[in-house]
């Protein structure tokens, strides 16, 4: 401790730095805080809790730095992870408590560069390595705090966010799953289905990939809707209920477009969302299937990634609706199936239409031969792509087939999501 130093042996700098110490803690929570803390908060909210610890920590770190020792991750952890603690509890933004921080770590340096002297050049330098140690142990001590208070507190809210979610999907009771996961329920959701375009993965790997789009996808949506929002999601499929409220009315289409294009390119993979607004809450099974099934829809259909709405597909998911017109539609393309070749033109043909040059350039092959093979199809469904009608049902028809298919691709899907967890 600097008691047991006399004053004459504490090196210059560190001695008018102990002195300066108390204005210099008040200018460094000013600096910390600056433009990061919210507007909303009262005046003083930080400074009684904040101010002392600043105090006391950097007190004890000159007085570490007068005596040449090392002051320890420990002992910085002793000052700081009550108070990162709180912040956490406080659910305060760790972006914004890392930057008050590092504001904090610059005002000092100033305040260290203003009171050294030219000769005191080299304890400058001593000083600002020590204060360098002290960010990184402070850095290290609020990303762990923050961590474990969020497996701590929050895991459990999330959970029961998840299965609010899968009650209101099914249409179970959930007044009480919504008390657990501090959520108030509405009369109104927006329905949004997601579907991620990509073959199951499955292993390890697998988990990794899906923990973390499960965090991903979560994020983007609160911060979407400016609360926690409700979702299931596996990493393939999701469901997330935004409820309607002042904030999530203003949602015009664009931004779920938005979404669906930053998560495509942050999950590497095209995104398909379906949006179905405004619905009922004891609507909400009947609504989750029709939008789950408008993203297979538009996925199967060669669309891009984006978020798709009933309109954009009517065509397509009335041709689509179960019973036996369905069923017969699916046969219609069971003659193509051991041909594949035959399937990629009739997908090219069915993106490009007339314009044959550049669908046969989609597959590869001389316009002559993907002429030939549309005659094939013809040959061996009785339907010709070139005929419009015919083609709408084809069309039809292989978007019915990989429906039906569907179900055990999501089937297998599950098993091995289920045998490598």
């Amino acid at each position: 401790m600097l008691a047991e130093h006399p004053v004459s042996t504490v090196p210059a700098l560190t001695a008018r730095l102990l002195t300066r110490w108390p204005q210099i803690a008040e200018r460094m929570l000013a600096a910390g805080l600056g433009t990061t803390a919210p507007a909303e908060l009262p005046e003083g909210h930080f400074a009684a809790e904040v101010l002392p610890t600043i105090y006391a920590c950097g007190r004890a770190v000159l007085e570490a730095i007068a005596a040449d020792r090392e002051f320890t991750y420990a002992e910085v952890a002793a000052f700081v992870a009550p108070v990162a603690e709180r912040h956490a509890e406080d659910r305060l933004p760790l972006p914004m408590l890392i930057s008050a921080i590092h504001g904090s770590a610059q005002a000092v340096l100033a305040e260290a560069a203003a009171l050294t002297e030219p000769a005191e050049m080299a304890e400058f330098v001593v000083v600002f390595s020590r204060l360098l140690d002290l960010l990184r142990h402070i850095n290290m001590t609020v990303v762990s705090v923050y961590t474990e208070v969020e497996q701590s507190i929050y895991h459990a809210e999330r959970e029961a966010r998840r299965e609010l979610c899968s009650a209101l999907v099914r249409g179970l009771p959930a007044e009480e799953l919504a008390a657990r996961a501090d959520t108030i329920l509405t009369d109104q959701y927006t329905v949004l289905a997601v579907h991620l375009s990509e073959p199951a993965r499955v292993g390890t790997a697998a988990n990794l990939v899906t923990r973390r789009r499960i965090r991903v996808l979560q994020r983007a949506l609160d911060e979407l809707t400016g609360t926690t929002t409700p979702a299931t999601f596996d990493g393939a499929y999701g469901i997330a209920l935004l409820s309607h409220s002042s904030e999530t009315d203003c949602l015009d289409g664009a931004k779920f477009d938005e979404l669906a294009d930053r998560l495509g390119a942050q999950f590497g993979v095209p995104v398909y969302l379906a949006e179905f607004p405004g619905v009922d809450r004891e609507n909400i099974p009947a609504a989750v299937k029709d939008a789950t099934e408008l993203t297979e829809l538009a996925r199967l259909r060669g669309k891009p990634g984006g978020c798709y709405r009933l309109d954009d597909l009517l065509l397509e998911y009335q041709l689509t609706r179960p019973g036996p017109a369905r069923e017969r539609l699916a046969q219609r393309v069971i003659p193509l199936l051991t041909s594949p070749h035959l399937i990629d033109a009739l997908e090219a043909h069915l993106v490009h239409g007339a314009d044959r040059k550049t669908a046969s350039r989609l597959i590869h092959v001389h316009p002559n031969t993907f002429t030939y093979r549309l005659r094939r199809i013809a040959e061996l469904t009785g339907l010709d792509p070139a005929d419009p009608t015919d083609s709408r049902m084809l069309a039809a028809s292989l978007t019915v087939y990989r429906l039906d298919s569907l179900d055990n691709e999501k089937t297998r899907y599950s098993m091995c999501a289920s045998n490598s967890g």
